[in-house]
């Protein structure tokens, strides 16, 4: 499974009742955090959750709402005793940024190791879930991310009987190990059906609509997606900054296909209650959410 916690939903500035977009993805006892604005740390303690176990923070692009919080939110993880590896990943530019970032940063009892993405679209493997980051359209280097975690075939332990597999090797193989034992080979595809439908997650922000974000979102079982204005008065002010009404992201997840749940994200400051504007969205995609900060969900496997 999944756990998702949308930590805050702000763009641009936060507000005394909303802090600035970022999500914690929390998968077999680690976290990877997407985005650290300014309060990024506040959102995370109001949550009850913990930033000990980030091990990886994903920026989408380096403007300051969305990268400025770095700093405190790192001298907090040395501050909890953390001594294990950071990575973080980002756009072009995101080390010399970071490097700067760190003037005011400099003692960690961690490594910080910071890499790149150069190319329109990238894999990344984290534990057994798949990253990939894909470009977006915001002026400037600006990724999404999404997150696949398949899932193996149902095990068939008559077949392992069949084949006289030992008991203790059953769970390694459906765990995807290959066994040795007594000089005969046993591997998963011996008694796993076929692969089963796996969990996904698709997040993105600050963008105008995108081949590749409708692609990215494509099945997705919840997509996070950028709605920075409500009105479609502001449809001109949109285009002009590169963000989304509600209307083009709901577009976005009903033309993606496959899409279970939008949640919409990143509001402008100007945008006191989002939820006033929520029914143009749903008229497009029905199962339409404009959360507040702190909302989480479980993504589990089907039965």
């Amino acid at each position: 499974m999944l756990d998702i916690c949308l930590l805050g939903t702000g763009g641009t500035q936060p507000l005394t009742n909303r802090w600035l977009t970022s999500l914690l993805v929390r998968y077999q006892g680690h976290s990877v955090l997407i985005d650290c604005g300014e309060g990024t740390q506040i959102a995370v303690q109001k949550t009850g959750l913990t930033l000990k176990p980030v091990d990886k923070i994903l920026i989408t692009h380096l403007h300051a709402d969305h990268i400025s919080g770095l700093p405190g939110l790192l001298l907090t993880m040395g501050n909890m005793g953390r001594t294990e590896p950071v990575s973080i990943i980002g756009p072009v530019g995101t080390e010399r940024v970071v490097y700067a970032l760190r003037s005011i940063a400099q003692h960690l009892p961690f490594e910080v190791n910071i890499s790149e993405i150069e190319t329109p679209t990238e894999v990344m493997h984290f534990l057994d879930c798949d990253i990939t980051a894909f470009a977006v359209n915001h002026g400037m280097p600006c990724y999404g991310y999404s997150f696949y975690l398949p899932r193996s075939g149902k095990f068939d332990p008559a077949r392992a009987k069949e084949l006289n597999i030992p008991l203790p090797y059953w769970s390694k193989l459906q765990k995807g190990a290959v066994i040795e034992h007594e000089g005969v080979t046993y591997t998963p595809d011996m008694v796993l059906g076929p692969p089963r439908r796996g969990l996904k997650l698709t997040y993105c922000t600050d963008s105008r609509p995108t081949d590749s974000i409708r692609q990215a979102a494509a099945d997705a079982d919840l997509f996070i997606c950028e709605g920075m204005y409500g009105e479609a008065e502001m449809l001109p002010k949109a285009l002009e900054n590169r963000h989304m009404l509600f209307t083009e992201a709901a577009q976005l997840a009903a033309d993606a296909g496959g899409v279970k749940e939008l949640w919409l994200t990143h509001y402008s400051p100007s945008l006191p209650n989002p939820k006033d504007f929520r029914g143009a969205a749903r008229a497009i995609f029905p199962n339409t959410e404009t959360p507040r900060d702190g909302w989480c969900k479980t993504l589990a496997f089907e039965d």
